[in-house]
Parts: structure tokens; sequence; C-alpha cells
């Protein structure tokens, strides 16, 4: 099984940036896709990047310019920066990756806990 955690959430300014962190653990053979979506209240979890191994980063046009998807494969480690924050970036991020454990024929999505990001003066 493969488990992943968020964090780096919090309470910042219009403007500020904060950065998100979601870490994998566990029996991990290898992770095929990781990627970053958020939820607000009422509404349908929606992808704000995601990155196919291989592959160019993909944003949601409301964050491109403004959000970075990074990885550290060592760490089996996904990375958002999140800059230029506005109000409407306010939700809970969650982390998500395509992952094969050790001794799994197929990948499957794992999905984090969640994480808050609130923006507001």
């Amino acid at each position: 099984q493969v488990q992943l955690v968020e964090s780096g959430g919090g309470l910042v300014q219009p403007g500020g940036s904060l950065r998100l962190s979601c870490a994998a653990s566990g029996s991990i053979f290898s992770i095929n896709a990781v990627a970053w979506y958020r939820q607000t209240p009422g509404k349908q979890r929606v992808l704000v990047g995601r990155i196919i191994s291989g592959g160019e980063p993909y944003y949601e046009d409301s964050v491109k310019g403004r959000f970075t998807l990074s990885r550290d494969n060592a760490k089996n480690t996904v990375y958002l920066q999140m800059n230029s924050l506005e109000p409407e970036d306010t939700a809970v991020y969650y982390c998500n990756m395509k992952a094969r454990a050790v001794g799994s024929l197929w990948p499957v999505d794992y999905w984090g806990r969640g994480t808050q990001v609130t923006v507001s003066s």
C-alpha cells in the first residue's frame, strides 16, 4: 500500500505564496503520474496540475503562470508552488498519485487527505 501525506497549507494574504508538499510512503514500485486537485464546498474536485512521467506538466487555465508543480523522485515527493495567490484559490488541496505498489500488477490512484489553503486579507 501507498500512503500520501500533504503539508504546507494555511492562511495567506492575496498576492502571497505557499508551497504544498506531498510525500508518498509505503511499498512503492513506481509512480506514473502526480497531480494536485482542489475542492471548494458544494463543488466537484477539479484538477489543478499534473505531471505524467516523461511528459510535460499540465495546468488548469486559471493557475497557469502562477502555480508550478514539481517532483523529487528520490524522495517520492511532489510539490505545488503557488504564487500570486487570489481569494479564488481558496480550497482544500488534494495530492494524487498514480502509483504501482510492490507486488501489484497495475498502478492505481492514491489520494492524500487534503490540506486547506485560505487566501484572505
